[in-house]
């Protein structure tokens, strides 16, 4: 009987694939393709873009993949246009072996945003495997006295294929002494059935095929061939008391365990009724030596081990034959299942999705798809997922069946934790549970959200006066806990409120601050500005910080005196008494501090009577002059120095005329001026009003440094302002402060960008006031502190602190520093 091929019978194949197709999508939520097994690379299996709602320019910008769980990369996209086709050529019979549906599982994943779609490609059987029988040829003993009717099991063919394809019908070739029967309900058993008496001495053995038909299309076909002898004599072959067996067996017997116990029975007498036992036959044949069989008990034993993942069921087809001069054999079956154990630890595949995660990432975001597979069934196959430790950012997120997703579930900061080590634990619901673990670290990358810091908001910087043009003088560090570009600084001076280029610059890499040209005490004190820090990310951050430069004064002016040294002399009635003052000396210096404190002192070559007051300049005389002894005119040389290293000094000359009482010029003659600008000295009466007022001026004088000592002592503070804050500033010495010069000098402040003159005052103000008084005169003596020591100390009293700094350099040089509320 042949089946031929039909485009029909294709056609409504296709149709019920279709139809399945469709069933299975309405069902599930899930694509579902069918192709058929056995097809060729690039088969076309599915629009799968398409039914996904994709458009095909999207799968290469977000990263269209797919992804095969355990089967083989079978399939593949075609990125250019969405379809789905064959990529390996599919064995189903290998694949699946006699499952009724054979499916591959496809994970579809893309990116922008992240999303997972499965697909199941059903694998349908083409009929490609041939019915076959587990012998080429069957001998059957059949006594000629056995009746019409009688019934002979046979072996059936087997298929490999499933469906319709592994439908089986049988066909006898044709003889008279012999029918097939096959019996499709019930135990599907096939047999020969005697149609006509047989006779020995006619036709002793017979010799029929007995083929086997397919159901597919194109129809295939396989044969036995029946020897059949007709035996004489011994007619009653033994009988099992069962035809059917069925046995349980857990996989995890050992090897030896009795199977069953199977008994016939022969209704003979003597040798004709003793009964031998054996295997005909194990289904599937590949196992076929995994039971043995005593041959005289009956008694069948596992001769191997079993596993039920492999297979599940066993078929044994056992004979029993007498043992007559002719034997004779009855047939039974034994079916066994073997029953599942709990001996199959969890399969875990992780695949990565999102790896390293940026640290900005959203709440929600799925890091890795994580799949589990046991390949035992029921209890002992359902798996559970948790993960470890678990305070984590992450949680696992079941998605499909033994699905789960790595999701984030807190915000990230790198800054804090760099990157998560944590282990993925699947175990099953078996008895007793067994359990797999998997190690999963998930990096996460810096995206720039840190800016620039700097160490401190403000930096003071000391630089002494003529520095080299291009002097390093400060340098500058800002820190980004950011990494690679994000936290790789450049700096450079902030010149939106005043301009600098001409007196600062940095170095865009290093932060190195350079004076661009020699600065000036004398017109420049104070250089405030601002350094920006930017990172190199995108969008860069930026800090900033404030840097005071203060300019620090070297003794590099001479003093100079106010008056000309070729003034007319000076005219002297004398007598004179002791300590009278002749004149005053005035010098200034552009310098400050110590390197403008001056002091005055007579020149080695000077000779006569005089005196001079070492830092208040008045000329005055050490005894009592007369006209006898100090007649004539004299000079006073007077040497002005400052304090300064090296010091450096300037001279003035005053000179004196000694004339007797009778000797009085005219009150309308011209006055003579002192080099050292001393006030010229007129008729007595002028003299009285002059002294009037300077004793006058003197106790005033006297008041006003009683009352600055007393304040200084008091309070700690002086304020001077410079810039946007301010600082207090007191220089001690020993035996108290100095003061200098009142002089206009420049601030410049870049953060107001504004020139801000200031009066360049420094108070004397005495630790214990020292007064010398002339019992003779009764004036107010010069108040005359020491020289300063080797090492004077600046105290500076901040807002909120207080900070003693010691000589930087030179023996009068006073260090300052200026900080806005930092201790």
């Amino acid at each position: 009987m042949v089946f031929p091929r039909g485009g029909i019978s294709l056609r409504r194949q296709l149709l019920q694939l279709v139809l399945l197709h469709t069933a299975w999508e309405m069902g599930s939520g899930q694509l579902h393709y069918s192709v058929l097994e056995e097809s060729q690379h690039g088969t076309f299996v599915g629009r799968i873009a398409q039914d996904l709602g994709l458009q095909v320019s999207e799968l290469v910008p977000r990263m269209f993949r797919v992804v095969s769980k355990g089967r083989g990369d079978y399939f593949e996209v075609n990125l250019q246009n969405g379809i789905l086709f064959v990529n390996l050529q599919i064995d189903r019979e290998e694949l699946c072996a006699k499952i009724p549906v054979c499916a591959v599982h496809l994970e579809v994943i893309v990116d922008k945003p992240l999303r997972v779609f499965h697909v199941e490609v059903e694998i349908a059987d083409i009929n490609d495997n041939t019915p076959f029988f587990p012998a080429k040829e069957e001998l059957l003993l059949i006594l000629e006295s056995r009746l019409v009717g009688s019934f002979f099991p046979l072996e059936g063919a087997l298929d490999a294929d499933v469906g319709i394809n592994a439908q089986l019908n049988y066909q006898l070739s044709p003889n008279e002494h012999f029918m097939l029967d096959v019996q499709k309900s019930g135990d599907n058993s096939l047999g020969l059935i005697i149609k006509k008496s047989l006779e020995r001495e006619d036709i002793p053995v017979h010799r029929v095929v007995l083929t086997a038909f397919d159901g597919g299309e194109p129809v295939l076909t396989g044969t036995v061939h029946l020897m059949i002898t007709v035996l004489d004599v011994n007619d009653n072959p033994p009988v099992f008391s069962q035809s059917v067996y069925k046995i349980q067996m857990l996989e995890n017997a050992s090897s030896g365990t009795l199977v069953a116990k199977i008994n016939a029975t022969d209704l003979d007498e003597g040798v004709n009724k003793e009964i031998s036992y054996s295997i005909r036959s194990v289904t599937p044949p590949k196992l076929n030596t995994i039971f043995k069989i005593d041959p005289n008990t009956g008694q069948i034993r596992l001769n191997g081990e079993l596993d039920y993942e492999g297979t599940n069921s066993y078929e044994i087809r056992a004979e029993a034959t007498d043992k007559g001069g002719y034997p004779l054999s009855g047939h039974c079956k034994i079916l066994i299942d073997i029953l599942d154990v709990n001996d199959n630890v969890p399969e875990m595949l992780v695949t990565f999705l999102l790896v390293p995660v940026p640290e900005d990432s959203s709440l929600g975001t799925e890091v890795a798809l994580i799949s589990i597979s046991d390949r035992d069934s029921g209890a002992n196959g359902q798996v559970n997922c948790s993960l470890r430790p678990p305070l984590l950012p992450f949680k696992l997120v079941s998605t499909f069946k033994n699905y789960f997703s790595l999701t984030l579930v807190e915000p990230l900061d790198r800054e804090q934790i760099t990157e998560y080590r944590m282990v993925v634990i699947a175990r099953d619901e078996g008895t007793p549970p067994l359990s797999a673990s998997s190690s999963v670290v998930v990096p996460i990358s810096d995206v720039n959200d840190n800016a620039p810091i700097f160490a401190q908001p403000t930096y003071t910087i000391f630089v002494k006066e003529n520095n080299p043009p291009g002097a390093h003088i400060f340098t500058v560090s800002a820190s980004d806990p950011d990494v690679a570009e994000n936290a790789l600084v450049s700096y450079w001076l902030d010149e939106k409120l005043w301009p600098l280029s001409s007196y600062i610059s940095v170095h865009s890499e290093s932060g190195k601050l350079y004076a661009l040209q020699p600065l000036d005490y004398e017109e420049l004190k104070l250089l405030e500005f601002q350094v920006r820090a930017k990172d190199s990310g995108l969008p860069s951050l930026c800090g900033n910080v404030t840097i005071q430069v203060f300019v620090l004064d070297e003794n590099d002016n001479t003093p100079v005196v106010s008056q000309s040294v070729e003034e007319p002399p000076a005219l002297i009635v004398i007598p004179v008494p002791s300590g009278h003052m002749l004149g005053k000396i005035r010098a200034l210096d552009a310098d400050s501090g110590y390197n403008a404190w001056l002091r005055y002192e007579l020149h080695e070559g000077n000779s006569g009577p005089w005196r001079v007051g070492l830092y208040s300049g008045e000329i005055s005389t050490t005894r009592m002059l007369d006209e006898v002894e100090d007649g004539g005119s004299q000079n006073v040389l007077v040497v002005v120095k400052d304090h300064g290293k090296p010091p450096m000094s300037a001279t003035a000359t005053l000179s004196v005329s000694l004339v007797a009482n009778s000797q009085a010029i005219k009150t309308d003659a011209r006055l003579p001026r002192t080099a050292g600008n001393a006030k010229p000295l007129a008729d007595t009466a002028n003299l009285y009003l002059i002294i009037a007022i300077c004793s006058v001026s003197s106790l005033f004088l006297l008041v006003i440094l009683v009352y600055v000592a007393l304040r200084c002592q008091s309070e700690e503070k002086e304020v001077m302002m410079y810039g946007p804050g301010t600082a207090t500033l007191v220089c001690a010495s020993e035996v108290g402060s100095w003061s200098y010069s009142n002089r206009h000098s420049r601030i410049l402040a870049g953060v107001s960008g504004e020139t801000c003159p200031k009066s360049d005052l420094m108070v004397f103000s005495p630790n214990t006031p020292v007064f010398a008084v002339n019992r003779d005169v009764g004036n107010a003596k010069d108040l005359v502190p020491p020289s300063p020591g080797e090492n004077e100390v600046a105290e500076l009293l901040l807002q909120g602190g207080a900070v003693t700094i010691s000589e930087i350099s030179g023996q009068q040089d006073i260090s300052m520093i200026k900080v806005n509320g930092i201790n």
